[in-house]
C-alpha cells in the first residue's frame, strides 16, 4: 500500500511511525512531514490544509489510503472531497468534525442527548456573556468556539480574569474566526484524563488512557499550550470509570450523531475531568490528540493500517484490538518564549547519542544545511515505555540529557501527579 499521511507535528511522526510497522505497507508520503519524519517517509512539500494541492497529490501518486492528523483539514472537508473522487481516508467528515470545530455545536450535542459536561452558555454578545459570568460566579472558563491550536481555552480565578478573557477574545479578535462566540462553562475540579477511542460509526473501541500536561510549568502553572507531555495509562482512570465513560460518553457521542445525520468515523477523543460526581466531558476533538498519540500508539500491538481499513469499510466489529502491557511517557521540549514569542533556526544537537528503545518523535523541526534545527513552539516529544510509570519517566528524562538546543524548555514533572 501507498500511504499518505497528512501533517508535519509529534502526532504525524507517531503514525508514519507505527503505519511503517505494518507488512501492508510499501511506501509512506508526508505531507508536510518534518525532519525526524523524512527519516522513514518521504516529506512532500504541501500544507496540511491545502486540501487540493493534496488532492492532486493523491490522485497523481495512486495513494491507497489517506491518514488525516490534525483538525484544520478535516473541518475543512478533506474527507469528503477525496471521498468523492474514489479516495480511501481515515478521518471523519466535515459535519462530524465539527464536533471539534464548534465547540458550541459539541455542548449542545451534550445537552441534547445527556452526555455529561459542565454547566455552560454561549455567548457572541460582551454584556450577555459579562451577566453570565456574575450569574455562575468564579473561577469559570472561557472558551473560543472555534480552533485556537489548543490555546483558546482560558482559566479564569477572578471576575477580572474573566472579563479579560472576554474582551481579548470577543473586542480584540485575539483567535479571529474562532472568536466570534465563546462559550463560558462552571469551572471543573478533578484530575483530567484523555480517551481516545476508533469508531466506525457504529462499533466504538476505545484505546488506552492518558494523562496530558496542558500548562507550561510545573505544578501545571502558566498559559495552556498544545500539551507539554503525557503518560499512558492514568492510574485514576479505573475499570468502574470506564465502563462509565464507554457507555455514557463514547457510545453515547457516536450514537448522538448518527442520530444527527452526522455519522462519525475515525477517532473520537474526549477530554474528560473526571469530577467528585462523576466523569464529565470538557472537549471533544475529532481526531488523534497531541502528544497523547506520542504515549498511546507505542502501546498499540495490533496493526494501525488493518484497524484503519476496518474504520473506513465498517466493519470494525470484526477486529480484535490488542495492546502492551508496559507504560509510556512522552516529555515535550519546547522553544523558549513558547506558547507566547519564540525564535526558529536553533540547531538541535544530541539526537543520535539517544539511547536505544527511546523514541523521539519530532514536532517542529526542519533539515538546514545538514543540521536539524527548530521550527515551531514544541520540537520534540521524547517518548519511552518501561514496566511502569516510574521506569518510562527514567527513561525519558533519561533521553532528554542527550539532547541539546538553545532556550530549549521542557516541564520536569511529567508523571509526577500518576506516582501520588
Amino acid at each position: 500500500m501507498r500511504i499518505l499521511v497528512v501533517g508535519g507535528g509529534g502526532r504525524e511522526h507517531a503514525l508514519v511511525w507505527k503505519i511503517g510497522q505494518s507488512p501492508k505497507v510499501e511506501k509512506i508520503y508526508c505531507a508536510p512531514g518534518n525532519a525526524g519524519i523524512g527519516q522513514i517517509a518521504e516529506c512532500i512539500d504541501i500544507s496540511a490544509e491545502d486540501i487540493n494541492g493534496l488532492l492532486d497529490f493523491a490522485l497523481q501518486n495512486n495513494i491507497d489510503l489517506t491518514v488525516v492528523g490534525p483538525e484544520v483539514p478535516l473541518t475543512l472537508g478533506i474527507v469528503d472531497i477525496f471521498r468523492e473522487k474514489g479516495l480511501k481516508v481515515f478521518g471523519p467528515t466535515q459535519k462530524a468534525a465539527e464536533i471539534e470545530g464548534s465547540k458550541a455545536f459539541s455542548k449542545g450535542l451534550m445537552s441534547k442527548y445527556n452526555i455529561p459536561t459542565a454547566r455552560y452558555g454561549v455567548f457572541a454578545d460582551y454584556k450577555e456573556a459579562q451577566g453570565f459570568i456574575r450569574e455562575i460566579g468564579v473561577p469559570c472558563v472561557v472558551k473560543a468556539d472555534g480552533l485556537a491550536a489548543g490555546k483558546g481555552v482560558l482559566i479564569c480565578l477572578t471576575k477580572e480574569e474573566a472579563e479579560a478573557a472576554l474582551e481579548d477574545i470577543l473586542v480584540g479578535n485575539k483567535f479571529g474566526a474562532a472568536g466570534r462566540k465563546v462559550i463560558i462553562e462552571e469551572y471543573l475540579t478533578g484530575q483530567e484524563v484523555s480517551m481516545l477511542a476508533f469508531t466506525d460509526g457504529k462499533c466504538v473501541r476505545p484505546m488506552v488512557s492518558a494523562q496530558d500536561h496542558k500548562r507550561i510549568y510545573d505544578n501545571d502553572q502558566g498559559p495552556n499550550t498544545g500539551g507539554m507531555g503525557a503518560y499512558s495509562p492514568a492510574p485514576v482512570y479505573t475499570p468502574e470509570i470506564h465502563e462509565i465513560v464507554l457507555k455514557d460518553v463514547l457510545e453515547a457521542t457516536v450514537q448522538a450523531m448518527a442520530q444527527e445525520g452526522r455519522p462519525f468515523q475515525g477517532v473520537l477523543y474526549a477530554g474528560l475531568m473526571l469530577t467528585e460526581k462523576g466523569p464529565k466531558v470538557l472537549e471533544f476533538n475529532a481526531r488523534f490528540g497531541d502528544p497523547e498519540t506520542q504515549v498511546v500508539l507505542p502501546r498499540l500491538k495490533t496493526d494501525l493500517v488493518e484497524i484503519m481499513e476496518a474504520v473506513i469499510a465498517g466493519n470494525l466489529d470484526n477486529i480484535n484490538i490488542e495492546w502492551l502491557p508496559e507504560a509510556a511517557l512522552c516529555v515535550v521540549m519546547a522553544a523558549g518564549g513558547y506558547p507566547e514569542k519564540y525564535e526558529k533556526g536553533k540547531v538541535i544537537k544530541g539526537l543520535d547519542e539517544v539511547p536505544e528503545g527511546i523514541l523521539v518523535f519530532h514536532a517542529g523541526t526542519k533539515s538546514a544545511n545538514g543540521s536539524i534545527v527548530t521550527n515551531g513552539g514544541r520540537v520534540l516529544g521524547i517518548t519511552a515505555l518501561g514496566k511502569d510509570i516510574t521506569e518510562a519517566i527514567e527513561k525519558a528524562y533519561q533521553g532528554i540529557k542527550h539532547i541539546q538546543f538553545e532556550g530549549a524548555h521542557y516541564r520536569r514533572d511529567i508523571g509526577a501527579k500518576a506516582l501520588s
